[in-house]
């Protein structure tokens, strides 16, 4: 499976320290993989567990969905909630045009 290139920025915060960004990055990372060939359930949930040790309150968590469904086509909080209700080991997105 070839990964996809991506040309868009991400929403990323100046106040975060790098390995706070290397955190939030990890997680968007996985979303992509859901969207682009499927990642393991485990692996985006543990990714989430860690976003949200950086991103703690629901607002800003929604501003950067919105953001980096802007940029990516590709949804944050669609692919957690996948991921929550998988049966399987594998989750899974379709959709998610990648915007430009």
């Amino acid at each position: 499976m070839t990964k996809a290139t991506h040309e868009y920025s991400y929403p990323l915060r100046s106040e975060w320290s790098t390995a706070e960004v290397t955190t939030v990055m990890a997680f968007y990372n996985a979303v992509e993989e859901a969207y682009e060939g499927g990642t393991a359930t485990a692996d985006l949930l543990d990714a989430y567990a860690a976003f949200k040790t950086v991103v703690s309150d629901k607002m800003t968590e929604k501003q950067l969905d919105a953001a980096f469904t802007e940029a990516s086509g590709y949804s944050l909080y669609r692919a957690v909630q996948a991921a929550k209700q998988a049966a399987g080991p594998t989750v899974q997105l379709t959709g998610g045009e990648q915007r430009g």
